[in-house]
């Protein structure tokens, strides 16, 4: 059996924040190109307004204020400011990527797997991602949320479905909606026996970490149903102290949460700012659960990179960042077939049963019985 060698990569480590002067922070959410431009985000906005007029744009001050406007790549700024690149719409990209409305039974609800649904409970969010994969669905002139009568019947269809073990609430965002109305909501869920966990996929935290208030926090909590809460952040940058503030409010409180990601080139595309980012995740009580793939969404293919490259990263950090901090590399299949793992594989069949490949590059054979 081979010996373990010494890694021969450079040692991942943190990246630290920019060291560029803040610009002052806007008084609220910047929602048109002429606001960003006014706050010294945009260098050029020729173009821009087409895509703003496609795309919902928003940047909330928190938000504004990671970026460097002054630096091309800034990986805050690739997320959130329009881009000309979005209006160039390519052959494979789909309206709806996940395929979201062919296991939509009633308005709200998605069912793809058997014991799981979405609700998705408002077309709205603190902020808007410019690789969403619901771009084309969310944003003001979308449905802001589900009516009165349209909740009760996507409830309805969850509790005439025992087969339904856990609900995650999305959106949009479903944190920007009012404490009351969530509280509301989670007695509703905790009320049908079969609903055991309730997940909200958020980007609140990180993008408006001042609405994680102790009337939010509360509301998330109900008898007799778990909630978790999963947080979407792609840089390290975006944990700053605003936002670990917030998220030690939901952790205090003893909500589980996990961390969701998404690959990006440009943004996180390379194995020391993904270790930054699931290390600083970890250390804010965060579990990193999915690195995603890029959907195949529209206008949003400067953001893909090869599967392999992923695999390549996913590679790089194994063994090297600790098991705490390493998420599953999914990827949701077009057309609505759900996700599967796709990282690298250590295995290889041989003769005597498996060749196993260690982080460092070392190859063992492993015996497996009959």
């Amino acid at each position: 059996m081979s010996a373990l060698r010494r890694p021969s990569a450079t040692p991942v480590v943190p990246q630290h924040a920019p060291s560029h002067a803040p610009l002052p922070l806007p008084a609220r959410t910047l929602r048109s190109v002429g606001e960003l431009a006014e706050a010294g985000l945009l260098q050029d906005s020729e173009g821009l307004e087409a895509v703003a007029s496609r795309y919902a744009t928003a940047v909330t001050p928190t938000l504004a204020g990671l970026i460097d406007p002054q630096d091309a790549a800034d990986p805050i700024a690739r997320q959130f400011l329009p881009d000309p690149r979005e209006l160039d719409t390519r052959p494979e990209e789909l309206a709806d990527p996940i395929g979201d409305e062919t296991h939509s039974p009633v308005p709200g609800i998605v069912h793809r797997y058997p014991d799981r649904v979405l609700l998705k409970l408002v077309g709205v969010c603190a902020v808007y991602c410019r690789f969403c994969f619901r771009r084309e669905m969310v944003g003001p002139g979308a449905e802001t949320s589900l009516s009165e009568a349209a909740l009760d019947d996507a409830l309805a269809y969850v509790a005439a479905h025992p087969e339904v073990w856990e609900v995650v609430v999305t959106g949009g965002d479903p944190l920007v909606v009012a404490p009351r109305r969530l509280a509301h909501l989670m007695a509703r869920l905790a009320a049908i026996d079969h609903v055991k966990i309730v997940r909200f996929h958020t980007r609140v935290p990180v993008a408006a970490p001042e609405r994680v208030t102790p009337a939010l926090v509360e509301a998330l909590r109900a008898p007799d149903v778990t909630a978790y809460v999963a947080i979407h952040a792609n840089h390290a940058r975006e944990l700053g102290r605003e936002a670990r503030a917030a998220i030690a409010c939901l952790a205090d409180a003893g909500l589980p949460l996990v961390g969701q990601s998404v690959l990006l080139a440009g943004v996180n595309d390379d194995a020391d700012t993904l270790a930054a980012l699931f290390r600083a995740l970890v250390e804010c009580r965060v579990k990193p659960y999915y690195l995603h793939h890029p959907d195949l969404a529209p206008g949003t293919a400067h953001f893909r990179l090869p599967i392999a490259r992923g695999q390549e990263l996913m590679r790089a950090l194994r063994g090297r960042v600790s098991g705490l901090a390493l998420p599953t590399y999914v990827l949701d299949i077009p057309g609505g077939y759900g996700k599967v793992p796709i990282g690298p594989s250590h295995l290889k069949p041989a003769p005597e049963g498996w060749r196993v490949t260690d982080y460092c590059g070392g190859v063992h054979r492993y015996g497996d019985p009959a």
